[in-house]
């Protein structure tokens, strides 16, 4: 499975133009243009939560297809946001663990500044 081509043609990540960079031997990276319509404040373009959790959620999901070469179903996801983030939107991923039923991920998310936008730890189902 070509996993970068596999998140292109995820039709949720398409509509927010989630892109998968890298993805290989359980690490990914990915990101995400700034636009008004992500926003959540009217009168300053600040990514919603949502789309920085949906940027995590896909790049950690992407690190463990790297390694298991299959689509990964999300279980649970934690997210610790640290800060609004005011441009595009950067993320890496590492695998944790990768087990026959349960993958866990560490996902860190960055704004264009590289301030530190969000924490998230991702359990995925592997089998």
């Amino acid at each position: 499975m070509d996993t970068e081509s596999f998140f292109e043609e995820m039709p949720f990540a398409d509509l927010l133009g989630v892109e998968v960079t890298d993805a290989a031997d359980g690490h990914a990276e990915g990101w995400i243009e700034m636009r008004d319509e992500l926003s959540w404040n009217a009168d300053r373009v600040m990514a919603h939560g949502g789309v920085t959790f949906t940027l995590a959620d896909t790049v950690g999901g992407a690190a463990l297809v790297s390694l298991i070469d299959q689509p990964v179903p999300t279980i649970d996801m934690r997210i610790d946001y640290l800060s609004a983030g005011t441009g595009d939107l950067y993320a890496e991923a590492d695998v944790v663990r990768c087990g026959s039923h349960v993958g866990v991920v560490d996902v860190d998310v960055f704004a264009d500044d590289d301030t530190h936008l969000a924490d998230a730890r991702g359990v995925y189902k592997t089998g």
